[in-house]
């Protein structure tokens, strides 16, 4: 026998008020899975609570035209999510794509970047860029399975008392 629902068992939608608090989590939660080696001493002083109230400011009073923040589901949980933004006339960045590490290779990503793509393009994008942290193998296989590649664009960032690099990936839409 074949059960039914009235929700799909997974879904994208845009992010509301009630969801910043997950997203903080799922945010946290996908760094110390996926950084702990490299950002350890940083990821270790922060706290969701903190990432809280502005995840709820991006959801609810975005900064302009085209910043959006959406969550993959698993029923009704919370299980990733997206925030984009436009970047130079007509390019879309994917300013954070997380999904929890017991949730990913489900799908939950790859919704999420289709999802993101699809909002950019509404806005006009033409183009999408993300920034890969330095040893995050894995969102570059993520990345460059979905068509994206290294533009050639390096960035410097402070972790705590250490410096980490970004490269830029980038894709035509």
């Amino acid at each position: 026998m074949t059960l039914f629902t009235e929700h799909a068992d997974v879904s994208v939608r845009p992010a509301t008020r009630e969801d910043a608090a997950t997203i903080a989590h799922v945010q946290l939660t996908a760094w110390r899975s996926t950084h702990a080696q490299r950002l350890a001493g940083a990821l270790e002083q922060l706290d969701e609570s903190a990432f809280e109230p502005g995840w709820a400011d991006a959801i609810t009073q975005p900064p302009g035209p085209g910043h959006r923040v959406l969550v993959a589901c698993a029923g009704a949980r919370v299980v990733g999510f997206a925030a984009v933004r436009p970047a130079a006339e007509g390019t879309g960045e994917i300013v954070a794509l997380e999904v929890l590490p017991d949730e990913q290779r489900s799908g939950h990503g790859s919704r999420l970047l289709s999802a993101a793509v699809d909002s950019l393009r509404q806005d006009g994008a033409e183009s999408l860029t993300a920034w890969v942290l330095d040893g995050d193998d894995a969102r570059e296989r993520f990345l460059g399975g979905a068509g994206l590649g290294p533009d050639g664009r390096v960035r410097e960032l402070a972790a705590g008392h250490d410096t980490v690099h970004e490269r830029r990936w980038a894709a035509e839409l």
